[in-house]
């Protein structure tokens, strides 16, 4: 296929060719892997600054994208590219392998780095998603960080830099400048731009940003990153999110408020961690979807009233294709098990995602966390089902965008299935609120068991 690129492809492009160090802070569906490779295609071969390129990706971006675009485009065809993927076998085999663009995932940075050290081979990086760099504490970031100085070009891509705030951008910019506009140290940077929050003594729990200092922030880093969003610049498709209601009987939603109880009290009077949200949020919601692991590991069922909801959407698809994303693995088990007259599938590899696109899977069961990047999914269907909700804003977008980006060419229409009365309620008004800050998943907790309490009484 001829590669005719939108204006703000070139421009993105020309800044990666300009600039040793450049953050790509790209919407989703804007196109951040052909825009990336023209650049790195012209640095190869025209200009001769790199001679070998290091791609890190999320696991499935890592062992489909990168290789689809350079089959895809006319311009880019004789791009080779060698997978680091699989066994320790395989991935030494890769790497031995004569290619101009090496791609690995994420998880095995850090053997990466061990494998090589200073004989770091690649004097072009490029990190595909930069926000799973977000915490200077990870082991991929400090591996990252260890090679960085050995690193002539440096490009950070991602449609989502701050999915949790502000104090996320600073592991990513380091890693992109080595510290020359954000600092050297996390520390620095927190008392430059923000300040305690909510603390216990020497403890603080969360950090508030200065007044001006979003501004200030944005001014140090525009030279060298660039943000766009897809509707200033592409015409996107319609977009109808649908929310359907998910009506409990009485005996149903007491046997969901009893537990529901159950898990509120178990923490009610501790601290209140992000960590300890989550796990009780967790549990939550999977009383909402219908079932709940027990404290053996079996799913113990509680409604069907979210399956029932999903046989009408099905039924009304008329055999179009459609994707449905769950969380839990009893929910994926249920959904087999109702819908196998269907044929439901998940995509474990390349050919699972061509036979999706060309239309020969009429019902696919995805994983948020393992569709949330890169994967052009929107040739095979436009009809989504959240059959479990999410609380990550992040994963939300992201795995919306596999079919609500460029390229569609119809309408996409979302399907929200939300259980009355339950945790549900509360994710739709944190996504609809866009705040996707741990505060929040903290303060909805123990609003609820406030609630609850009032309720007892």
């Amino acid at each position: 296929m001829k590669y005719r690129p939108h204006d703000y492809q070139e421009y993105a492009s020309e800044k990666i060719i300009e600039l040793p160090e450049t953050g790509l802070f790209l919407d989703m569906g804007l196109g951040k892997t052909v825009t990336t490779l023209t650049a790195i295609d012209e640095l190869m071969f025209d200009r001769f600054e790199v001679s070998r390129v290091l791609v890190i990706a999320p696991k499935r971006v890592a062992e489909d994208t990168w290789t689809t675009e350079t089959e895809k485009w006319d311009h880019l065809q004789h791009l080779k590219i060698s997978r680091v993927l699989g066994t320790q076998k395989d991935r030494i085999e890769a790497l031995q392998t004569e290619a101009d663009i090496y791609v690995i995932n994420r998880e095995n940075v850090v053997w990466l780095v061990e494998q090589y050290r200073k004989d770091w081979p690649f004097d072009m990086v490029v990190v595909d998603e930069l926000s799973s760099f977000k915490s200077n504490k990870a082991k991929r970031f400090k591996a990252l960080k260890r090679v960085r100085p050995l690193i002539k070009r440096f490009v950070g891509l991602t449609g989502t830099p701050t999915p949790n705030g502000l104090l996320d951008l600073w592991p990513q910019m380091y890693l992109i400048d080595r510290g020359e506009r954000l600092g050297k140290t996390i520390s620095s940077y927190r008392d430059r731009y923000f300040y305690p929050g909510k603390s216990n003594g020497h403890v603080v729990y969360t950090y508030e940003l200065k007044t001006g200092a979003g501004d200030a922030i944005q001014n140090r880093i525009a030279d060298i990153c660039i943000s766009m969003k897809a509707g200033d610049y592409l015409k996107m498709p319609e977009l109808t999110v649908n929310d359907i209601p998910v009506r409990l009987s009485g005996p149903e939603m007491a046997t969901y408020k009893e537990l529901e109880r159950e898990k509120l009290m178990e923490v009610d009077g501790l601290q209140i961690t992000a960590l300890t949200a989550a796990t009780v949020y967790n549990k939550l919601l999977q009383m909402a979807n219908g079932s709940v692991y027990s404290d053996m590991g079996d799913p113990v069922e509680i409604h069907q009233r979210k399956l029932e909801a999903l046989e009408e959407i099905l039924d009304t698809a008329n055999g179009q294709p459609v994707l449905i994303f769950y969380n839990y693995r009893h929910d994926y088990d249920q959904l087999m098990r109702k819908f196998k007259k269907y044929d439901p599938q998940t995509l474990k590899g390349q050919s699972d995602i061509r036979s999706w696109n060309d239309g020969r899977i009429q019902l696919l069961l995805a994983q948020p966390a393992s569709m949330g990047h890169g994967l052009n999914l929107q040739a095979g269907g436009h009809i989504i089902v959240w059959y479990g909700l999410n609380w990550s804003l992040e994963l939300y977008q992201q795995a919306n965008a596999r079919l609500y980006r460029q390229g569609q060419k119809k309408g996409v229409i979302i399907h929200r299935l939300i259980t009355l009365g339950t945790v549900d309620e509360d994710v739709i008004q944190r996504l609809e609120n866009k705040d996707a800050t741990q505060e929040s998943l903290m303060q909805s907790l123990k609003a609820r068991i406030k609630r609850i309490k009032e309720e007892a009484r």
